[in-house]
């Protein structure tokens, strides 16, 4: 098998709220639900991008990491909520529009539309989970 013959199926962000995230991938960045798979009261949740089937993100509940430990289910709730542990870059043809349609959802704003040192511009948002989305213009 060749590099070739790898593609990327699909990322991974904790999910610590089944509702607000399905609210914010589903409602507010127009993603489709794909899959929801409940399990001991917890959910996996398959969202992607409309007209992009083999590109998705599961949203897992981290807690049901296997051989998790207790210290380090707390670890990781703490930077959840601080906004440290997961992120995300997307990307748009329409940066502005997308950064007011989120602004006017009551996203978390973290950071509006601007021209990075790096060579993009892109701006930010938390979801509720508090992991990071970065949306960078494709132009």
């Amino acid at each position: 098998m060749s590099a070739m013959d790898i593609t990327i199926h699909s990322s991974l962000l904790p999910q610590d709220d089944p509702e607000a995230a399905v609210a914010f991938y589903r409602d507010t960045l127009g993603f489709e639900v794909r899959l929801d798979v409940e399990y001991g009261g917890l959910h996996w949740i398959t969202v992607g991008p409309p007209g992009q089937p083999d590109t998705a993100i599961v949203l897992y509940p981290p807690q049901a990491t296997p051989g998790i430990t207790q210290e380090e289910r707390r670890a990781i709730t703490e930077m959840m909520a601080k906004g440290t542990y997961a992120s995300i870059v997307l990307a748009t043809e329409d940066l502005d529009g997308t950064f007011e349609r989120l602004q006017a959802s009551d996203a978390d704003v973290v950071q509006e539309p601007i021209d990075q040192d790096y060579g993009v511009r892109d701006c930010a948002f938390r979801d509720p989970a508090g992991n990071m989305v970065r949306i960078q213009d494709l132009h």
